[in-house]
């Protein structure tokens, strides 16, 4: 195995557990609906997850780890990929909130403020500020 082959395989394995945190979030009230698969359907694409692969993580997305990310501006990226899901299903149930903080942990975000973290994010997200807004608001927020 080449040295790309191996970069290529954990970039793959990253943007796997990626989309997979997405569709727990989006599965917490357990259905689908017709704007969170558009979204799916849309990041699956953009994340370079085959038909083969998104249908697995559509059955059992537990099954794939977080994987977070080692630079602060890519966990703010998936961050909002994440808050943008719970968003698009326009009723924030405590479920989603709470399955949101815990994915946010994994990120690496810190367990002290992750409350406040997903506050602003899900804020930023409603006023549908777009990544380099949001992530210029989600840096900025401790200054």
């Amino acid at each position: 195995m080449s040295f790309s082959d191996l970069f290529d395989s954990e970039f793959q394995q990253r943007n796997k557990g990626h989309f997979a945190s997405i569709v727990r979030i989006a599965f917490t009230d357990e259905k689908f609906s017709p704007e969170e698969k558009a979204f799916l359907d849309k990041l699956a694409v953009r994340l370079e997850i085959s038909p083969a692969e998104y249908e697995l993580i559509l059955e059992n997305p537990t099954h794939y780890p977080i994987n977070p990310p080692y630079l602060h501006e890519q966990r703010i990226e998936r961050l909002f990929d994440l808050a943008r899901i719970i968003h698009v299903d326009h009723h924030l149930g405590n479920k989603q909130e709470n399955v949101l903080k815990k994915i946010s942990v994994g990120l690496g975000f810190n367990v002290d403020n992750v409350g406040y973290i997903v506050d602003k994010a899900l804020k930023l997200v409603d006023k549908e500020v777009d990544l380099d807004t949001f992530i210029i608001e989600m840096k900025n927020m401790n200054k």
